[in-house]
């Protein structure tokens, strides 16, 4: 197995002073693995933990818990346990219990990791595993990075030390080191995509292509290479993030289809619980929208992911529309907006330059009924010079998206707006040669 710290070195998967927590299920792989890396911390120079994790889906799983815990125990390794029902998870998030099971899996290994309580988490995953999860997400209609394969190094959070070792080199350290082990029975069960495709089709694959197994793991190296590349001609810079939501700019939809493709499934996996919810025809749908949709048009993916064309952009958002009612008399000071942020308001001594977050008005302008609120029907505008127009109207022409215009305050009297929020003022509070007194306006909206 000496090819395993050579690979993990020249993977940089471990580094000094680390702290790896194994994820151990009791069968042959796991325990493997932790027999592995705790045999050699020390030239590590890492500590190592075991973390089990029972997903309540077998009669008996508790036993395969109790015994990770008494080997750790008899071994001195320090052991972490959990609990989780994954066929409840699957029922509430209408998930496969493969799916569940993962989900819950990683949520409880992102966890420790967020904690402090381990640096990365060891994944047991050999040559057999990386073969067949290439070959599933190609029956998925995966794209290249699918056909990749698994990473030895995700994420600098999830390291797998013996993904270049096959499952013949496995066993044969077991037997040599006598490691005991529990074998789980549903891995018998093909009803799992995964035990189907283990159990049944690599098997009469391998009696009619021997190599297969290595083959398809040199095509997902291939497929690697590739995608690094495509990837390395992919730039970000124009997309803007913001509270839960980002926005690319409609002309990136011109690009060839390799490189959208691979931007909006950048997007739509940062907003996504598991990535593996966000496939190849979410990403057609959200491009097949963005070409064909019109203005303020509206479709929904997995985990709550909202998409909008919103005038030159693509939206992509958690953010929920939800109706906001706050309602606040105008004050010096700060002002507290429940679902927008806060508004505050000072006197200046000279008029300066409005943004977006800064303006600038006539304190003596501003009536004594003077509120804060959000927009309602019948409101008017009465912008710099341009007359007076419904508010719905002026947001239209200033582009400000559908979705946004009832999270934007307003300070008014009855319907007749005097400010728009992060917007303009009324030609009402403008500051003239006359103005005694000056307030400055500054927005700070909440980070969502």
């Amino acid at each position: 197995m000496e090819q395993v710290y050579d690979f993990i070195i020249s993977n940089k998967l471990i580094k000094p002073d680390e702290i790896i927590g194994v994820a151990v299920s009791g069968g042959r792989d796991s325990m493997a693995l932790l027999h592995y890396l705790n045999s050699i911390k020390d030239k590590l120079d890492c500590q190592v933990l075991a973390v089990n994790i029972d997903h309540c889906i077998r009669e008996n799983s508790a036993n395969d818990s109790l015994f990770v815990h008494d080997y750790c125990e008899e071994n001195n390794i320090r052991f972490y346990k959990f609990k989780v029902d994954a066929l409840k998870l699957a029922h509430e998030q209408n998930l496969s219990t493969e799916q569940a099971a993962r989900q819950a899996r990683y949520g409880v290994f992102e966890s420790l990791i967020q904690k402090g309580v381990v640096n990365k988490i060891a994944l047991a995953h050999h040559t057999s595993d990386q073969a067949e999860t290439i070959l599933l997400n190609i029956f998925r209609g995966t794209g290249l990075a699918g056909a990749k394969g698994m990473e030895a190094n995700r994420e600098n959070k999830f390291v797998r030390p013996f993904l270049d070792t096959s499952r013949e080199e496995i066993e044969k350290y077991i037997a040599h080191n006598q490691i005991p082990y529990v074998d789980d029975e549903t891995n018998s069960q093909n009803d799992f995509t995964r035990n189907y495709l283990r159990n049944v089709v690599m098997p009469l694959l391998n009696k009619k292509f021997p190599s297969i197994e290595k083959n398809v793991i040199n095509f997902g190296k291939i497929c690697e290479q590739d995608e690094n590349y495509i990837n390395s001609q992919i730039h970000m810079g124009a997309i803007t993030s913001l509270n839960q939501t980002s926005r690319i700019p409609l002309t990136y939809f011109n690009f060839a289809p390799s490189i959208i493709n691979r931007i909006v499934l950048k997007v739509l996996n940062k907003y996504s619980k598991n990535v593996g919810n966000i496939e190849s025809k979410h990403v057609a749908q959200v491009c097949e929208f963005a070409k064909n949709s019109q203005n303020g048009a509206l479709i929904c993916l997995p985990n709550g992911i909202k998409v909008y064309k919103e005038y030159d952009f693509i939206t992509v958002t958690l953010t929920a529309n939800a109706k906001l009612t706050a309602v606040h008399k105008f004050k010096k000071g700060t002002t507290y907006l429940e679902g927008y942020g806060s508004i505050i308001v000072k006197g200046s001594q000279k008029l300066g330059e409005s943004d977006s977050k800064t303006h600038y008005i006539d304190a003596d302008t501003v009536p004594e009924n003077a509120i804060w609120r959000f927009r309602t029907e019948g409101d008017t505008f009465a912008p710099f010079a341009n007359g007076t127009k419904k508010l719905k109207s002026y947001l239209i022409d200033k582009k400000i998206p559908q979705r946004l215009r009832d999270t934007i305050p307003v300070l008014a009297v009855e319907n007749t707006i005097l400010v728009v929020a992060n917007v303009e003022i009324s030609d009402k509070l403008k500051v003239t040669e006359d103005t005694k007194k000056i307030y400055k306006i500054n927005y700070e909206q909440d980070l969502v």
